[in-house]
C-alpha cells in the first residue's frame, strides 16, 4: 500500500496540535470540577451534596479521558517525527485516511481494531 503524502502528514500533524491544545483547555477547565467537594452540612442540603458527588466523578471520568487520548496524540505526534506514523501498529498496513479524519491518533487499522476490541488481539 502505498504510504502517506507529506501534503496529508502535514494535515494530520495540523490536526493532533490543534486537538492537543484542545484537550489541554479541556484538562484545564475542568480542574475546578474535579476537586474535591465539601461536604458541609450547614451550606449544602443532603440532594445537593449526593449531585456535586456524582459530577465530580463524571468530572473525573472526563479527566481521565482526556488524559488518555492526550497521551496517544502526543505519541502520534512522535510518530509523525520519526516516520511510522499512519501505520497499524499490528499488521504493519497504513491505515485508511478516512479513519485518521476521525480519530488522527489511531494506532491501528479498523480491522485489527475490531479484534483487540472483540478479544482476538
Amino acid at each position: 500500500m502505498q504510504k502517506l503524502t507529506d501534503k496529508q502528514l502535514d494535515h494530520f500533524r495540523d490536526m493532533l496540535e490543534r486537538l492537543r491544545i484542545e484537550l489541554r483547555e479541556l484538562l484545564d477547565i475542568s480542574t475546578d470540577a474535579s476537586r474535591t467537594v465539601v461536604l458541609d452540612q450547614t451550606m449544602v442540603g443532603r440532594l445537593s451534596r449526593m449531585d456535586a458527588l456524582q459530577q465530580q466523578q463524571m468530572s473525573q471520568a472526563s479527566r481521565a479521558a482526556y488524559r488518555k487520548r492526550l497521551v496517544a496524540v502526543e505519541q502520534a505526534l512522535r510518530s509523525l517525527d520519526d516516520g511510522g506514523y499512519g501505520w497499524c501498529e499490528r499488521c504493519g498496513e497504513l491505515i485508511d485516511t478516512r479513519r485518521l479524519e476521525i480519530k488522527p491518533e489511531s494506532v491501528r487499522c479498523i480491522g485489527c481494531q475490531q479484534l483487540s476490541e472483540t478479544g482476538g488481539a
